[in-house]
């Protein structure tokens, strides 16, 4: 199968990436908003965590440390705008497929991105593009055909002023785009009372485990996706079986036997399930089983 084939049903759609990360974040006072952080993580990191399916990512923006390698590209002049930074970064790719996005959304997840993927493929259009609570065009969380990008920004540069200072809206205005609404992965840090809002959201009870996760393992480098409530149930085994301070050495401990056997997701289910077994026969001495004295019973007489 060739990279523009079409994905069997059910399969990812491939794609490459690019985000915009450039503009003078005037409603934050000229912060460097890429870099400011929600959750532990700097935004820029949370979009490029979120397309880390991508065949390439490129960031158009000056170069920064960032938590997965990518490619940067640079509009010419710096500062030329939205369209002229996309025409820059659709230069390095190469799938017919391009998710284009901001470097402002904090909860972008892969899913949502195949979401939009999926949705491109079936209708035929030129994008597929959310909408946010408003019922607003978000053109910078969009997937779209790489072809179609190209031909109408070639005839936009063409024009008279060329790509310079042109708003979005000048160039998705010209393609057939299908919409897909989603209020939390659309929402975007304008203004520091977004940051704010934000940094809550991802701590209310819903989120904030699977948050505090996904930090962690961009943290580490960790790129394993295991059942966490195997874990969890473990942790409360070893806490209740044995004692408070065992679950998390328990749960560091399985962690620690399924990275020795260089195993994926099945070995750390299999290590838990191992430890959690001996936590519960730690329980059942402790609880007396057995004769209800924690000593075995003794052998019939006859």
């Amino acid at each position: 199968m060739t990279d523009n084939a079409p994905a069997a049903p059910g399969t990812p759609e491939p794609y490459d990436a690019v985000v915009l990360a450039g503009g003078a974040a005037r409603r934050l006072g000229g912060a460097d908003k890429p870099g400011v952080r929600v959750g532990g993580r700097a935004l820029l990191d949370r979009v490029l965590t979120a397309c880390a399916g991508a065949r390439t990512t490129v960031v158009v923006a000056g170069p920064r440390p960032t938590a997965r390698p990518v490619l940067w590209a640079r509009e010419e002049p710096p500062g030329a705008g939205p369209v002229a930074a996309l025409e820059a970064g659709l230069r390095l790719t190469t799938a017919e497929h391009t998710v284009v996005l901001s470097a402002d959304l904090p909860f972008l997840a892969p899913a949502t991105l195949q979401r939009l993927l999926t949705t491109l493929r079936d209708s035929g259009a030129d994008g597929a593009l959310l909408t946010d609570a408003d019922g607003r065009d978000q053109p910078l969380v969009a997937a779209y055909r790489t072809g179609a990008l190209r031909r109408e920004l070639a005839a936009l540069a063409a024009a008279p002023g060329g790509l310079t200072g042109l708003p979005l809206r000048r160039l998705t205005g010209t393609l057939s785009l299908t919409r897909v609404p989603d209020p939390l992965a659309s929402f975007d840090c304008d203004t520091w009372d977004d940051i704010v809002n934000a940094r809550a959201r991802i701590r209310e009870h819903g989120h904030v485990l699977d948050e505090w996760i996904s930090a962690v393992k961009d943290e580490l480098g960790i790129d394993l996706d295991v059942d966490t409530g195997v874990l969890l149930d473990l942790a409360r085994d070893a806490a209740h079986g044995v004692a408070r301070p065992a679950a998390p050495l328990t749960t560091f401990l399985v962690g620690y036997a399924a990275a020795q056997g260089k195993g994926g997701p099945e070995a750390v289910a299999e290590a838990a399930r191992k430890a959690a077994a001996l936590a519960l026969r730690w329980e059942e001495e402790n609880n007396g089983g057995g004769t209800g004295n924690g000593l075995p019973s003794a052998p019939d007489a006859g």
